[in-house]
């Protein structure tokens, strides 16, 4: 009699847990996802707006007749355009770019617009993907963008490389905005690892600015890649959010309020270190910059705040309830968002007259914390246990654990696996640096080293 009395009781309490979760599902914002995240300063977000500008002139079919300029124009210098390609020109492979020589900002740009709903050949590069297809440097990445990269670097890698070796002081820049987004994460990813193929571009003159980024990248990528890619994200943008495979978002694109409630329910009752441990599952890439001008329970936009950190857990994991989670995606509110968030920094630093001297000074320590900030991020990828996530090693390289995605493993297995039949010289420099890192082929080889003295 006792049991069936307290029935009644555990089916209250569990109500009243239903309850309390839907309530708070309900009220989470985007503030909540970067509310512990530092705030960033002048210089490091100053390219954003400009290569926003940069993205929405690849929708213009002449620059120096524009149909569609925003309030200040482009800041393109249409002589200083060096090449355009359409729809006609890439065929499908690729969505539409441009490549421009900015002077003024000692940057060689290549931006890519977004997904045109038209287009049958954009929906093609998103379908071209399952989970777990592509596997690349140790983690998985969209198999379609991939090859949408491969494709524009394999159509402009003379004039890139010209470019680059004409201009050693410049940055390379790739940008793009939702499906180009991804196409530029990935053809940044794809020149960090065949730099030789640009005239051995240093790691450090390459960029990537993903504006209303696709999930492109696994885990430890997306952490490891943060000192070349940056993603940014307007307010409640539902695509860094989707965890959900991208061919499902965009087939119900005429439904996606509802896909987007559905999806959400359904992830928030996944536990996040069981999305952590999935190898397969894709996340923003890079280091996030989140802009956050509305505030929950308050009406209108308020002025914008920018947050930036690398986070591994907590990554955007969790869609926003909001009926701004589409328009926040659109390139022309992130281009005005981010103008005004842009013009607040600069107030503030005119407020402040920071001397130049100084001001140079700041850069230094900004790029010092921003490298400390990416090590402590990869710490915590392995201390959550995400997969393929290690730390560097302390030559400053990523250490090669992947079988067959480095040659230089490969390289190494085969010297190895072929010293009893041939004895092959092996550098110094290697062994020292293969017995430091506990490697017991090192080991192996120093001891041939020393039967062939």
């Amino acid at each position: 009699m006792s049991i069936i009395c307290g029935v009644p009781l555990l089916e209250c309490v569990y109500c009243l847990a239903c309850a309390r979760w839907a309530w708070k599902r309900c009220l989470h914002t985007a503030g909540h996802d970067s509310e512990t995240w530092g705030l960033a300063t002048a210089e490091e977000f100053e390219p954003v707006p400009r290569l926003c500008r940069y993205i929405l002139a690849v929708y213009e079919e002449d620059l120096r007749h524009p149909l569609f300029e925003p309030p200040g124009g482009y800041g393109i210098n249409p002589d200083w355009l060096i090449l355009r390609k359409t729809y006609d020109n890439t065929q499908g492979h690729a969505p539409p770019y441009i490549l421009y020589l900015d002077h003024d900002h000692a940057d060689i740009v290549l931006a890519i617009r977004g997904l045109n709903l038209a287009k049958e050949s954009d929906y093609q590069v998103l379908l071209d993907n399952k989970l777990g297809k592509k596997k690349v440097d140790g983690g998985y990445v969209h198999n379609g963008l991939l090859k949408a990269a491969g494709w524009v670097l394999e159509a402009e890698c003379d004039i890139l490389k010209e470019l680059v070796e004409k201009h050693p002081n410049y940055t390379l820049t790739f940008a793009g905005h939702s499906l180009g987004s991804g196409v530029a994460a990935m053809l940044a990813l794809v020149v960090v690892q065949h730099h030789d193929k640009l005239g051995n571009i240093d790691r450090r003159r390459i960029r990537c600015y993903a504006i209303a980024p696709a999930r492109c990248m696994s885990l430890n990528l997306a952490v490891r890649y943060a000192d070349v890619i940056n993603s940014v994200v307007l307010q409640d943008d539902f695509l860094p959010r989707t965890a959900t495979p991208l061919e499902d978002i965009f087939k119900s694109v005429f439904c996606l309020p509802c896909l987007l409630c559905m999806r959400c329910m359904r992830d928030t009752c996944i536990p996040e270190e069981k999305m952590l441990r999935d190898p397969r599952r894709l996340y923003a890439p890079g280091r996030l910059y989140h802009i956050v001008e509305r505030k929950p329970f308050r009406l209108g936009r308020f002025p914008p705040v920018v947050r930036t950190a690398v986070p591994v857990d907590g990554r955007f994991e969790h869609i926003v309830l909001s009926c701004n989670a589409t328009s926040d995606h659109a390139i022309i509110w992130i281009e005005r968002e981010a103008r005004r968030a842009m013009d607040l920094m600069l107030e503030k630093d005119r407020i402040m007259e920071i001397p130049a001297k100084q001001r140079m000074e700041r850069q230094e320590t900004l790029a010092r914390e921003h490298s400390e900030e990416h090590k402590a991020a990869l710490q915590r990828a392995v201390t959550l246990s995400v997969p393929h996530a290690y730390l560097p090693s302390r030559y400053g390289t990523f250490d090669e654990h992947e079988d067959g995605d480095n040659s230089h493993k490969s390289t190494g297995e085969s010297s190895v696996g072929s010293s009893g039949k041939s004895k092959t010289k092996v550098s110094w420099n290697e062994l020292i640096e293969r017995l430091f890192e506990k490697d017991e082929s090192g080991l192996m080889l120093l001891k041939e080293s020393h039967r062939d003295a």
